[in-house]
């Protein structure tokens, strides 16, 4: 399906880093393939969040360089084939996001479906494997953070979160990211809100339960990274948190 012309389906931002902390981006990117066209979507289409998490690959790549930690990104878009689903999901290519029917994704044979999860989702998750398992051999500490983005309006409610902090109840560094949260923003620091962490998630249960990692999944209200300066602003916010969160931790190494 990728031509010699398509971009590449992951990109990793600060490769040696050296922070314990592993930054994901499962839908930082909204390119498509050449092959598929537009997916049978108008252009403006693809600038909103049903294409991509908006704010999420420039702010990633900002906390990549603020805490010297390694960024894997996502290059293309959830509507191709979304990299936070397992491939047997429903969702995995959706035929309708958020009530907009995607045209592109509707009556795709069993090959279709299985060249963009061999050639966009399949390398994706096994650039994060071999990351961590070359952070295994070298004896490095891992905490993985998932960055994601929300809509601050969805089907007429008003978030009134600014970050949220998505978790199962079994990781303590989320315990600790949402402490500072709250003790900064008070009650606009969600706890497993907007969303909650369950069976639809696939990047965090993959990669660290079998490993033991612990991990974070944190949603940032996208009007606050639509632009630079918010991107700035809320890397230079979160870069403080998390390394508060992981000093809390008290094992004595570098955020």
């Amino acid at each position: 399906m990728l031509r010699r012309d398509d971009p590449p389906p992951v990109i990793v931002v600060n490769p040696r880093g050296s922070s314990a902390l592993l930054l994901l981006g499962d839908h930082a990117g909204r390119e498509i393939p050449a092959a598929l066209g537009d997916l049978g979507l108008p252009p403006e289409a693809m600038q909103r969040h049903i294409a991509w998490d908006i704010g999420v690959a420039a702010l990633g790549e900002r906390l990549a360089w603020a805490l010297d930690a390694a960024f894997i990104r996502q290059t293309y878009s959830r509507l191709v084939i979304d990299c936070n689903r397992r491939p047997d999901d429903p969702t995995s290519v959706p035929a309708i996001s958020d009530g907009h029917a995607i045209p592109g994704n509707t009556g795709l044979s069993e090959a279709a479906l299985a060249a963009r999860r061999d050639e966009i989702f399949a390398p994706y998750h096994a650039v994060i494997a071999r990351v961590l398992d070359r952070r295994e051999e070298d004896g490095r500490p891992t905490l993985f953070v998932s960055l994601h983005s929300f809509t601050p309006v969805f089907q007429g409610f008003v978030r009134p979160w600014r970050y949220g902090v998505l978790h199962r109840g079994d990781s303590p560094f989320s315990d600790r990211v949402l402490a500072a949260l709250r003790a900064r923003l008070g009650d606009e620091a969600g706890d497993n809100q907007p969303y909650a962490m369950d069976g639809t998630d696939n990047t965090v249960p993959l990669h660290v339960d079998a490993r033991g990692h612990d991990y974070l999944e944190l949603e940032v209200r996208q009007d606050l990274v639509a632009d630079t300066e918010g991107q700035e602003a809320a890397a230079a916010f979160i870069a403080e948190v998390l390394a508060e969160a992981k000093a809390a931790l008290g094992d004595g190494r570098p955020a």
